[in-house]
């Protein structure tokens, strides 16, 4: 059995969770979340916890057994506390500037780069080099920050760019000079 998919989901208070014909409807204080599960999945969902079980040892639902049960723990969480993901940049003169939801990045481009949120998203910008990134979805958050990293990828010879907080660039040493 799946170490992960065997363990229950516990649901909190203020959460409902409801399943029907394979599609998980959670509700919380932050907003709903809707997913489509394959269909072979078992889903029980009572008031305090959900179980997700396999109907089988096949490998297909071996697979799918912990991914399922990541995928709904994380749509509880998502409802109940939200996810964010910080960006940070670095370079002379790179800066982030927030217009109304929209925000504006200047990331050494003959011109600015605007990038609008989807619904459910949110942009915060803290000074004028981190940007945050929140939501319920986890999958949509993640896939926005990528985003927002992607306009300018952090170079290895002088680490500038749009990089994750906390992440490591792995430097190269430049290019060698003539010896005589």
């Amino acid at each position: 059995m799946s170490r992960i998919g065997r363990k229950a989901i516990p649901v909190p208070a203020g959460v409902a969770v409801t399943f029907d014909n394979s599609v998980i409807t959670v509700k919380g204080p932050k907003g709903t979340l809707s997913r489509t599960l394959h269909s072979d999945m078992i889903v029980n969902v009572s008031e305090t916890e959900i179980v997700i079980e396999r109907p089988s040892d096949n490998k297909l639902h071996r697979s799918l057994h912990g991914t399922t049960r990541s995928v709904v723990a994380n749509m509880v969480s998502g409802v109940t506390d939200g996810f964010k993901k910080n960006l940070e940049l670095v370079g002379v003169g790179y800066r982030v500037i927030k217009n109304g939801d929209k925000i504006t990045l200047n990331v050494g481009y003959s011109h600015p780069v605007e990038i609008a949120p989807e619904s459910g998203i949110d942009f915060e910008v803290n000074g004028t080099t981190k940007i945050t990134v929140n939501g319920i979805d986890k999958e949509r958050v993640g896939q926005i920050a990528a985003q927002i990293r992607s306009v300018r990828l952090p170079e290895p010879y002088k680490g500038k760019g749009i990089k994750y907080e906390g992440e490591r660039i792995i430097r190269k040493e430049g290019k060698a000079g003539k010896k005589k």
